[in-house]
This record gives structure tokens, sequence and C-alpha cells, in this order.
């Protein structure tokens, strides 16, 4: 996701005629010449301005920078943020103005993506698509409206950062909302190996060597340098992940080093859970406490009674649980890694649960299928207008990720881009011919599954299989869609999704 593209460049490439996919009517595969709205265009500009706004302004700094975390006894040399965390969300009320100030203070460039919201095009944080990379000592302003209520988060959008210490929640509430719960907690699930086993950009050079693609073993996970071989998963069918990851995180603490979330007996308490992973599904749950799941990917659903639920890297789960008497496991199971990530809940007396706790399995995990978009949010029903075909390509032998076969180069992110024209209904038919699952990620939009499923940003493809997802073309400008496990969207399951001129 690096961009090697200067200033005048970038502009310059906004003005150009480019190559698009033509996709009148149904899918098609011809190209035409078009042009591509800009981030900088008027109707970017406008779209922002129609968004409903509180006039309050919430002003935040935010420092990425070198650091040194205690994990459980580890010391991680990482990079992460000042003033925002695991622990640390930003928040502010759906309709505010969010102002951030990024100061860059890596031997790197970087960027911040807001993950999840339909913001202004300039300020999605990819850089050349929609920014220039902050350099070293760099700094940049970002300011946008708050569209939606809901769990969002952040992180970088330049190579494999994400794995790193970059990211924190972000959280937008609406004001008129009613509570019905007594207390909330934000829950952020991790894979971790930065400054512990190797570095992110380590691991990418050990990947691109290529592996046996060994998505129909079933031989148990084997660790070799920093990639795993047979962590397979009936839950993922099949290839649970590729990278081996010594340590599991909630809230940024090891099963060895347990965060405690304290209530009474009784208590509603809302949980906001955000896989933030690298390359790793999680299943998480309370033993003894079930979970009404109430939204997805911020958005509201019928709620849904369930035991645990499968979370993709990127996607997040908000439920309800009301607290049991004594000390409780709260898990995150790493699926096909046989490791976890533990928390505990206590609301009294008791021994706490061991970092071997186990997380019941006596139903199927809630995933995305199996919730519905209630009528507040759910899309207006109407036919699409275009149909796109995505296919996802690629394997760990050749490790050649890619969507319709093209691998997409972030230093010429409109090579392939595929033309739409604002007002649209889009539909994207996701095929998954690889023998991986990959949680595909919709950039400045959020979708809908077919069949009155819910609204989402991400969304979970299992190998061999297919899934249709319906959006309306309403906010201008240039927007990726790629697989979220950093790996396989930094060697290039990428494409780009732009509003054409005119």
């Amino acid at each position: 996701m690096h961009s090697s593209l200067n200033r005048r460049q970038f502009l310059a490439a906004g003005a150009l005629t480019l190559t698009a996919a033509g996709l009148a009517g149904c899918s098609s595969t011809t190209k035409k010449t078009t042009s591509f709205v800009r981030p900088d265009s008027a109707a970017v500009t406008a779209a922002e301005a129609k968004r409903r706004r509180t006039g309050t302004v919430v002003q935040r700094a935010l420092t990425a920078e070198p650091v040194a975390l205690d994990l459980g006894g580890k010391t991680a040399k990482t990079w992460a943020y000042r003033g925002a965390s695991a622990t640390e969300p930003l928040r502010g009320n759906v309709g505010d103005t969010l102002k951030v100030a990024l100061t860059n203070k890596l031997p790197d460039p970087t960027s911040v993506h807001w993950h999840g919201l339909a913001l202004r095009n300039d300020m999605d944080g990819v850089p050349g698509l929609t920014q220039e990379p902050v350099q070293p000592g760099g700094s940049f302003a970002y300011e946008f409206t708050l569209p939606e209520p809901g769990t969002f988060w952040f992180h970088p959008h330049v190579g494999v950062q994400l794995d790193r210490g970059l990211y924190a929640p972000l959280i937008i509430d609406d004001p008129n909302e009613r509570a019905g719960f007594d207390k909330e907690w934000v829950i952020v699930l991790d894979d971790w190996l930065d400054g512990v086993t190797a570095t992110p950009d380590e691991v990418l050079k050990e990947l691109e060597k290529g592996m046996m693609d060994h998505g129909g073993m079933d031989m148990g996970p084997m660790r070799m340098g920093n990639t795993l071989m047979g962590a397979t998963s009936p839950l993922l069918g099949g290839d649970a992940g590729d990278v081996y990851y010594p340590l599991y995180l909630i809230n940024s603490r090891p099963a060895n080093d347990p965060q405690t979330f304290t209530a009474k007996p009784g208590e509603r308490i809302r949980l906001r859970i955000i896989n933030a992973g690298g390359d790793t599904a999680f299943r998480f749950g309370l033993a003894e406490h079930p979970l009404t799941i109430t939204h997805t990917d911020g958005f509201p659903v019928e709620p849904f009674e369930a035991e645990s639920v499968v979370l993709g890297m990127g996607e997040r789960y908000d439920a309800i649980i009301t607290a049991g008497d004594g000390a409780f496991a709260v898990i995150a199971e790493a699926i096909g890694k046989q490791d976890q990530a533990l928390a505990v809940l206590r609301t009294g007396s008791g021994t706490a649960p061991t970092k071997d706790a186990k997380l019941p399995q006596t139903k199927s995990p809630a995933t995305g299928s199996d919730l519905k978009a209630t009528s507040r949010v759910a899309l207006p029903q109407r036919a699409a207008d275009r149909t796109v075909a995505l296919e996802l390509t690629g394997g760990m032998e050749k490790y050649d990720w890619a969507i319709n076969g093209e691998r997409m180069d972030m230093d010429q992110p409109m090579r392939d881009a595929l033309g739409i024209a604002e007002g649209e209904r889009i539909a994207l038919e996701f095929k998954n011919s690889t023998t991986m699952w990959h949680p595909m990620h919709l950039h400045g939009h959020t979708f809908q599954l077919a069949g009155g499923g819910p609204r989402k940003d991400t969304a979970i493809v299992l190998p061999g299989k297919a899934l249709r997802v319906e959006f309306d073309a309403d906010n201008p400008g240039r927007w990726l869609t790629h697989c979220h496990n950093v790996y396989h969207g930094e060697a290039g399951m990428m494409t780009t999704i732009a509003y054409q001129n005119g």
C-alpha cells in the first residue's frame, strides 16, 4: 500500500483520462475511456456539505511514533499512536466535525484510514489514491463530519503497518439513542508478533517467497519460521490463516496478563467488539453469558441471540450481555490456530479463569449471514443498475493474491479502476476461487448482504463460495475494495471503484 507518487504526480493523475471497466447494465469485461472524480473535486465537497452537522468540533492530536510495549512480560518494540490506543478511543457524536492533527514521527511514511466511515474522499487516508503519504517528520490535518453512529476504528493504509500497534477505536454516539444498558465496554481483539518474533515487513518478505497451498490438509497448525501450515477450520472453509502469532490480545493484553472487567450481577453491558488483527479470524464469547447481537459494522440489526460470534479482520459487532455472579472467561479464540486471547468478567467472588479456559460451542457461532438489517437502515428495495463481478484469485504457492486476476499496484491505483456513476445501485458479486477465506472491505460506503441481510462494510467470503452485496453510489470519489488480511491486500488483492465524471 506504499505509494511513491509526489504531489505533482498525484494531482496530475486526477486530470488524466484513464482506462476503466465499462459496467453498462449487467457485469461487463469491456473497457472504455473515461475520466474519474478526483478526491479534491467539487462533487466531494458537495457531498460533505450535505451531511447533517451539529456545529460541534472535536479536536484531537495523534502522533505515530516508535514505542516499547509490555505484553505480559515480553517487551515489544513497535509503532503506535500517542493520543489514542486500543483502550483510548476517539469519540464524538454523529454530526460532529472531527479534526485530527496527525504527526508522523516514524522512520517511514504513514497515513490514517477511518475504517467503515462514509466520509469525504480526500480524508480516506489511502496514499496514492486519496492523499499523499505523510512523510517522516511531516503532518496532515484530517477533518470530516462523523456521518453515522456506531463502532468504527482507524489504522494506517501504508504497507503492512496495520500489523503493528497503529490502531484505535472510533466510537460515534447518537445522543437520541435509548441506552438500554448500564455499562459499555470496547473490546479490541488482535494477533501480535511485532517486536516479539519478527516485524510485519519481515513476515511479508517470507510469505512472498511462496509456500505449499495447504487448504485441504488437516494436520493442525505447524510453525515454519513466521508462517503456519495446516491451520484449518471448518468454520472458514479450510485454510484459516498463514501467519504465526506468538500472542493474542484483548485490549493490548495477552492471556497471561488479562484485563479484568468489573460489573454488578444483573447489570446489562454493551460490548463493542473490534477485530484489529492482521491474519486471524476470532470466535468471541463469554463463558455462561449468551450474547444478544444488536449491531454489526456500526449498523443496527434485528436482535439475535448467540453463544458466540465470528469476526473477520476489520469486522465489528455490538452485543448486550446480562452479567452473572462470579468470575467468567472472556475469550477470543483464534480460529484454526489453536490459541486464544483472554480477559475476565468479574462481578463477585470466585477463582479467575485460567488462560486455558475454553469457550463452549454447543451452537454454531453467529456470522453476518445470520443477521437482518433493521428497517431503519435497510436499503430501499430497488433493482441493481450494475453488477460488478469481483473474482478473488491467487494462492500461497506464488503468493499472487488478486482480484479478477489483476494484482493492484498502489503506485498505479487507477490503472484498472472500475467506473460507476453517482446515484446508481451497485451490486458486487464476490466469487472466491481461492482455497482461503477473505474478509472483503469496501471503503467509503456500506453495503447490504442479499436477502435483507445486515448493512456492513466488511464481509467474509468463504473459499469456493460467492457473496452478493449491494450499495448505493452516494459518496463521490475513488474508493478501494480489498481483502482486509493485511498481507493479502498488500500482495495485490485490491481494486479501485471510482465515480465517473459526468
